[in-house]
């Protein structure tokens, strides 16, 4: 299955609303949704991707935090600034750390998609407090300079990491904060990754693999399968978590 069939199977599902949404920060985007509230299992807190833009947003990953939920698990779906909406380096980071803050106790799991993998790559590594117990990224862009070689999407990384300002003015001398390849985590690191993605090439989470020594599960499928509930790889995603 392509990516773009992928895509369009996830993006296809009807949003769930979560049963209630808490605010860490004053911005419209520094928001939190929670599912699975009454529950007792696992805390999850899961952070999406769409290389850091503006116009892709938590929603895309609600069905997957409302089928997380109906496990057991108290899913914690985290929005936060984007470039094009006050984001980019290191806004970006900053809210993912404030929202972590937050909520309290490290998770069990950080769960980070795309973009998001990289974000929680980078909390596995740079936060003062332990960012969670381990971290479970899937697709994540977790190589910036290959990244940005690679020109994913048009040119992502460099628009993330000149955040406000115009890509190439100084973006790169932030590389060094921003890029997991060049952090070690400081918690268990654990990745899935379609071997036809396209989207976010395998090539990067076997570089970091290499590096830091994250256990890396190669899946039959492309970027957007883990995330979308009742797929197979979905359910690698859940053995991964359990």
């Amino acid at each position: 299955m392509s990516d773009e069939t992928e895509q369009d199977a996830l993006l296809g599902l009807k949003p769930v609303a979560p049963e209630r949404t808490e605010r860490y920060g004053p911005h419209p985007s520094q928001l939190v949704d929670l599912y699975g509230t009454a529950g007792s299992g696992p805390r999850i807190t899961v952070l999406h991707g769409g290389f850091w833009r503006e116009k892709y947003d938590r929603t895309h990953l609600s069905p997957l935090a409302a089928a997380l939920a109906e496990r057991g698990y108290a899913v914690e779906l985290v929005e936060y600034r984007r470039t094009g909406g006050g984001g980019g380096w290191p806004q970006t980071a900053e809210d993912v750390d404030a929202a972590l803050e937050h909520l309290g106790a490290p998770p069990h799991v950080l769960l980070g998609h795309s973009a998001g993998g990289q974000l929680a790559l980078w909390a596995a590594a740079k936060r003062e407090r332990a960012a969670s117990a381990r971290i479970l990224a899937v697709a994540p862009v977790a190589d910036l300079v290959r990244a940005h070689e690679l020109r994913l999407s048009d040119g992502a990384v460099a628009e993330f990491l000149a955040g406000e300002e115009k890509p190439g003015n100084g973006w790169s001398d932030r590389l060094y904060d921003a890029d997991p390849m060049k952090q070690m985590p400081r918690v268990p690191v654990e990745i899935l990754h379609g071997t036809a993605d396209r989207i976010v090439p395998v090539e990067l989470s076997r570089r970091y693999t290499n590096d830091w020594g994250a256990r890396l599960h190669l899946l039959a499928c492309g970027h957007y399968a883990p995330v979308t509930p009742n797929t197979p790889a979905f359910g690698v995603l859940l053995d991964a978590l359990r």
